[in-house]
């Protein structure tokens, strides 16, 4: 650690839509985020404040986990991730974000269908906010959240993304 502050370490993953960013310590995967995110800088200053950290280049046994394991997700051979995460959010978006754990590879859900899960219905809104929040791209499968009219809705990592990432886990599925 440095001073009081804690290491946490970021290393690239390259993947066939775009390049990845993964941030970790010894145990545990905080970030893994497409580097041209919207608002990926602010994401890291927060993640900084809360976990009171600061980011250096380098490797944990994690960051060589998940570098693995994203290889074969895009290869089509992966469908669960085992890397230890680090969720750094509030309570409800927790909840929200170990829900969207549950959705099965290859299976899409509405927002709508994601705050009755997690036992409010009428919170689709809040519930869009957390999802959007999620720093753990894939892992974390946001991208497996549609519109009730089967739209794609939005995806902070690009449309484009989320559309190639159901399509791809519907082949593989």
């Amino acid at each position: 650690s440095v001073g009081s502050k804690k290491l946490l370490k970021a290393t690239w993953i390259n993947t066939k839509i775009g390049l990845m960013l993964a941030i970790a310590d010894e145990t545990q995967l905080y970030l893994l985020e497409f580097i041209n995110r919207r608002g990926l800088k602010r994401e890291i200053e927060r993640l900084c404040q809360k976990t009171e950290s600061v980011i250096i280049p380098g490797a944990t046994p994690v960051l060589s986990l998940i570098k693995d394991e994203i290889n074969h997700y895009f290869a089509g051979e992966l469908k669960t991730f085992s890397t230890p995460i680090a969720l750094t959010g509030t309570l409800f978006q927790k909840k929200v974000w170990q829900e969207l754990q549950k959705i099965p590879y290859s299976q899409t859900i509405s927002y709508k269908e994601l705050a009755q899960a997690i036992g409010r219905p009428t919170a689709c809104r809040a519930v869009a906010q957390a999802n959007g929040m999620n720093q753990l791209a894939l892992i974390i499968p946001c991208h497996r959240v549609i519109n009730a009219n089967h739209e794609l809705g939005g995806y902070a990592g690009g449309i484009h993304r989320k559309k190639w990432l159901i399509a791809q886990e519907k082949n593989c599925g």
